[in-house]
């Protein structure tokens, strides 16, 4: 067993005897799939020591915890109990407090993904595990621009005219429209760039790599929310599932009403959004790999006279491979690693890989370069450029700000952060769904749209799927041999600016506040779903809600939306941070101008979703990408006039 980097195994003696007594009543052996064994230990080690440092400990405690609740009922070891006695404490943990459900949540979690990471229970239930064979391609001419942090042996100073932060939706459609220009354009990436072939579509060793696992991969405040960003070349894009949806009118509408931005009519918009539109090659989702998801949805939603529709997204030749949130296998997603950054240094720009950016460089109060760091050297390296532009994303960019303190001059940096906040409803039906083999997000309904609630398709491969269960025992595992007939969709919700970015002792944390408009719509949300799922011949409903994991009968779902619930009832995640360094023509009230620069700060430009005024109500890359263009053809105009 490999060992921590602090030198203590994370599970030794009695400690080892609990975490696998533990694995055993959560993971017992199926009709299909094999129970848990020591491999599972293994796996589970690794999982925390590459996780936060605290972690290991963490989970270490929970594990006295059961053995202390065991010792207290039972007067023995929780390794000593049967495994009726060892299910029956989980599941009235499972049932008890929130603290309780959400400790049984914290110990499983890791426990059924990694037991599920295995090529023989991929095999039990027809799914493909592992790495597709990908032929050699030749090296295209603009890889030569990538260069990596770990060449710096010693302080460099270079110049451009401009540098950007961040190769995700913001910056890599920023450096492309500059560099097409013939501007000479930096781009930092802290990331590492990666390809077809390592996207294996496994969620663990995806997580490790291609995800931000630090103080902002969950929120703090009345309910723990999950916050999955990307640190890629190509940032998010990398590992979303492609949806590309334009921003709402009544969503600019707005916009122009509270911020002061006559200027992003729809009208005005409109060639930006068909720029961004034709470089990504955006198209309803393919029929053909819509899977049986969307059949029994769209069967669901005629019964009831709902509007349904197939998910606009950026991939022409998807195979549905089901994989999306874990890198494009087929490179048919034209995530920004396939599409603008190839075109951003095949005009020219360079791109640092494994830099991270410490400072913002200033002169007279302008912004004249940036500051980086090799996360492998040490070594600095020093841009000088005429336009400085942030695109890290709405957490890393007021971050960022904030140790500085900079550009915050109206105290709102950090600010003003919606998520979209998402849940997730899973269903059994008597048919065959497979939804593990089709478009995970393809379809989608927008019925309930105007009213802020947008239900897509949130289907998950099998080892990523088993962690959306909160069942243990054998009730969990009959879950799992049933997963091929089970339909996966989730609800997202247009959340107010209740969020917030901030340091302490100069880590960034990320707070957030469901709001009682937000928890009524989030319940409205999964009562929709529940009703197309059940016209749609469902058997069992499996919500995202404490107290509601198992929801059999439309009386049942009946007394589900009646219910007084609270924000820590729902398991929630957060995929689309916005507004955190939001634009407007008020400089007390926002942070960038209508042409993404700072108010504060000249040349200094914001082009990520931290500048978005507001939730979209949609999936955001479209939205970025398009502010995005726009912002790079008036910084290409100041570069022109100050050359």
């Amino acid at each position: 067993m490999s060992q921590p980097k602090n030198g203590k195994s994370t599970f030794s003696g009695r400690t080892r005897k609990t975490a696998l007594a533990l694995a055993e009543a959560v993971l017992p052996e199926g009709k299909v799939f094999p129970g848990a064994s020591e491999d599972d230990l293994d796996n589970l080690t690794a999982i925390l020591e590459n996780a936060w440092s605290h972690a290991g400990a963490g989970y270490r405690a929970l594990l006295y915890a059961l053995d202390a609740d065991a010792l207290l009922h039972h007067r023995r070891s929780f390794a000593s109990l049967t495994a009726d006695e060892r299910v029956a404490i989980l599941e009235r943990w499972r049932h008890g407090g929130t603290a309780a459900y959400s400790a049984v949540v914290a110990l499983s979690m890791p426990l059924k993904v990694s037991h599920f990471d295995d090529p023989r229970v991929y095999g039990a239930m027809g799914c493909v595990w592992g790495k597709r064979a990908v032929a050699d391609e030749p090296q295209p001419r603009w890889m030569a621009n990538i260069l990596s942090g770990s060449e710096l042996g010693s302080d460099e100073e270079i110049e451009a005219d401009a540098v950007v932060v961040g190769s995700g939706a913001g910056g890599a459609v920023t450096a492309r429209e500059l560099a097409a220009k013939g501007h000479a354009v930096v781009v930092l990436e802290e990331g590492e760039l990666f390809g077809r072939q390592d996207f294996d579509g496994r969620a663990l060793p995806s997580i490790k790599k291609f995800y931000r696992l630090d103080s902002t991969a969950m929120t703090i405040g009345n309910t723990p929310v999950m916050l999955p960003m990307g640190i890629t070349v190509g940032g998010s894009t990398t590992i979303n599932t492609g949806t590309c949806f334009r921003t709402p009118d009544w969503i600019l509408a707005r916009w122009a009403r509270d911020f002061g931005l006559g200027d992003m009519r729809p009208d005005r918009l409109a060639p930006y959004f068909e720029r961004v539109e034709s470089v990504l090659q955006v198209t309803p989702s393919n029929a053909k790999y819509l899977g049986g998801v969307a059949r029994v949805i769209a069967r669901g939603s005629d019964a009831l006279g709902y509007s349904h529709f197939p998910v606009p997204r950026n991939a022409p030749d998807c195979d549905g491979a089901g994989v999306c949130d874990f890198g494009c296998p087929t490179g048919a997603k034209r995530s920004m690693n396939v599409s603008y950054l190839p075109l951003a240094l095949g005009a020219g720009a360079q791109l640092y890989k494994g830099v991270r950016a410490e400072r913002v460089l200033l002169d007279h109060g302008s912004a004249v370069g940036i500051r980086a760091r090799s996360l492998s050297t040490g070594k600095h390296l020093t841009v000088r450029a005429r336009a400085v532009v942030l695109a890290g994303g709405a957490v890393p960019t007021p971050a960022f700000l904030l140790r500085q303190n900079l550009a915050n001059s109206s105290g709102q940096v950090g600010r003003n952060l919606s998520i979209h906040p998402a849940t997730m409803v899973a269903a059994l039906f008597g048919e065959e769904i497979r939804g593990f083999t089709a478009i995970p997000q393809g379809y989608g309904v927008d019925q309930f749209h105007r009213e802020g609630i947008l239900l897509l398709g949130s289907s998950a491969p099998l080892d990523a799927g088993a962690a959306t269960f909160p069942q243990v025992g054998k009730t969990f595992m009959d879950l799992m041999e049933a997963f091929d007939r089970i339909a996966m969709f989730g609800a997202m919700i247009e959340d107010g600016p209740n969020g917030r970015v901030f340091l302490a002792n100069r880590r960034p944390f990320v707070s957030y506040w469901l709001g009682r408009r937000e928890l009524g719509m989030l319940q409205r949300a999964v009562g929709i779903l529940g009703d197309i799922y059940f016209a749609a011949g469902a058997k069992e409903l499996y919500p995202h809600v404490k107290g509601f994991e198992e929801i059999r009968t439309r009386a049942e779902l009946g007394r589900f939306k009646n219910a007084r619930l609270k924000a820590r009832d729902f398991i929630l995640t957060g995929f689309h941070p916005l507004g955190s360094c939001r634009m407007g023509t008020d400089p007390r009230r926002s942070v960038v101008d209508q042409d993404n620069e700072c108010h504060d700060v000249p040349g200094l430009f914001i082009t990520d979703g931290s500048a978005v005024p507001s939730s979209l109500a949609v999936n955001p890359q479209v939205t970025i990408m398009t502010l995005a263009t726009r912002a790079a053809e008036r910084i290409g105009r100041k570069l022109e006039r100050s050359a």
